[in-house]
């Protein structure tokens, strides 16, 4: 038989197949409600465990969104989110990489990564990631240091990336309610905001280390990628099943735990997004409770355990001359001085989605400014201002002393002890 065909037999089989009728998916033209595959923000996954299952179910129910990948030192995790991942689109799709390295340098077509390791990865990973040209949401703390966050802000404005860090209750009406409330004045001259941080573990964090095991091979856990920047350290399973909190290498304390969302909470509505406080007072305990961190306007932010001012977890409470507003946690509505300061919550819940243009979801509000390349809520330098705080609040607890910070410098004034704690030593080749 001929491999030649002639040109009339060619152009006759064309029109045939013009003619024919295409049968396609409405899904792939984004008709009735779907988003067209051209539409979709292409999503991954790395170090999905506990918390981080509720970031990616908040992140795959968006119907622009389609998770491609997991990327995950333990074989366990990987395999249990690419189920997850696969049995929600009905398919095998979901690729699993161990290597962060490996996964970043191959998977050009990801858009945003959702970040939920290990505290002591979270910066690590995310300007790894923002240098690989993706948008980043991840897990709080945000940075481990002081220069983690720096880090984190340069290469989100090197690289052009959107961020967003997951302080979620700064995209919730109750807590939004009460940080417009001290914002916009309705309580008068606001002198005090109160923060909440975590009623368990202390600030000064041993640094000991658990019993050795045996290290299993690399493709089950690989050790060395969790460890990451981190001194090296004999193997222990607790660790990577989440044993980890409580230990400086890879921690922030009970006051990061939660200061990671209160104090930025605490600092929107004081209108000090884009600072940090300039004094901190040190408190004869362990954990910092009643601390006094004072800005440059005299306005002072109380570090607060337990249910003083607010009952639930991670509350913000703000004192002003005409009243104080609080919200946390399990709240049906936020607490209030007077009940008549209540009668605006819908206005001024309302007047912040007008101005701001910001959804009350926080993963949607990352999303949107993933396609408009607008800041997030929780934008690099809230993250970084709010975990300076942090950082600095913890810094004053293991010295022991009073300290005064610079915010424009970044730098604690005439301390050389307290200036090299904003940075930790990286262990090669982790560094950042």
């Amino acid at each position: 038989m001929s491999n030649t065909i002639s040109r009339r037999r060619f152009l006759s089989g064309a029109a045939a197949t013009v003619a024919a009728p295409m049968i396609v998916h409405a899904s792939v033209l984004g008709r009735g409600g779907a988003t067209a595959p051209s539409e979709r923000i292409t999503a991954a996954g790395i170090g999905i465990h506990g918390r981080g299952f509720d970031d990616l179910r908040s992140l795959i129910r968006h119907d622009d969104v389609q998770v491609l990948a997991i990327c995950d030192i333990w074989k366990q995790q990987r395999h249990a989110v690419k189920d997850f991942v696969d049995d929600h689109y009905g398919n095998k799709d979901c690729a699993m990489y161990r290597d962060i390295r490996e996964f970043l340098a191959e998977r050009t077509d990801i858009d945003a990564v959702l970040i939920a390791t290990g505290d002591h990865w979270h910066a690590q990973a995310s300007v790894r990631a923002m240098q690989a040209g993706k948008d980043v949401f991840t897990e709080k703390p945000s940075s481990m240091t002081i220069a983690e966050g720096q880090a984190v802000v340069n290469a989100a404005k090197r690289y052009g990336r959107v961020y967003q860090t997951g302080t979620q209750r700064l995209s919730e009406a109750n807590h939004v309610f009460a940080i417009e409330m001290a914002r916009t004045g309705r309580l008068g001259q606001v002198h005090t905001a109160y923060a909440h941080i975590a009623p368990w573990d202390a600030a000064k964090m041993p640094n000991d280390w658990k019993p050795t095991e045996e290290q299993p091979p690399t493709d089950e856990v690989d050790w060395d990628i969790w460890l990451g920047p981190c001194p090296w350290r004999p193997f222990n399973m607790s660790y990577v099943r989440g044993g980890w909190r409580g230990c400086y290498d890879f921690h922030t304390s009970c006051i990061g735990e939660w200061g990671a969302h209160t104090f930025a909470q605490a600092q929107a509505g004081l209108n000090a997004g884009d600072t940090s406080p300039v004094k901190y007072q040190y408190v004869e305990n362990d954990s910092g409770d009643g601390m006094v961190c004072t800005f440059a306007n005299g306005q002072k932010m109380v570090l607060s355990r337990g249910d003083k001012y607010w009952h639930g977890s991670c509350g913000e409470r703000f004192d002003g001359d005409l009243g104080w507003a609080a919200a946390a946690d399990g709240y049906s509505a936020p607490d209030v001085s007077s009940p008549k300061l209540l009668a605006e919550y819908k206005k001024v819940v309302g007047e912040y989605v007008a101005r701001t243009g910001r959804s009350l979801d926080h993963m949607r509000n990352f999303l949107d400014c993933v396609k408009s390349r607008e800041q997030t809520v929780a934008n690099p330098s809230v993250m970084h201002r709010s975990m300076s705080t942090v950082h600095a609040a913890n810094i004053c607890m293991w010295l022991g002393r009073d300290l005064r910070y610079d915010p424009v410098a970044e730098a604690f004034i005439n301390d050389d002890e307290a200036n090299r704690l904003r940075s930790r030593a990286q262990r090669e080749p982790w560094v950042i």
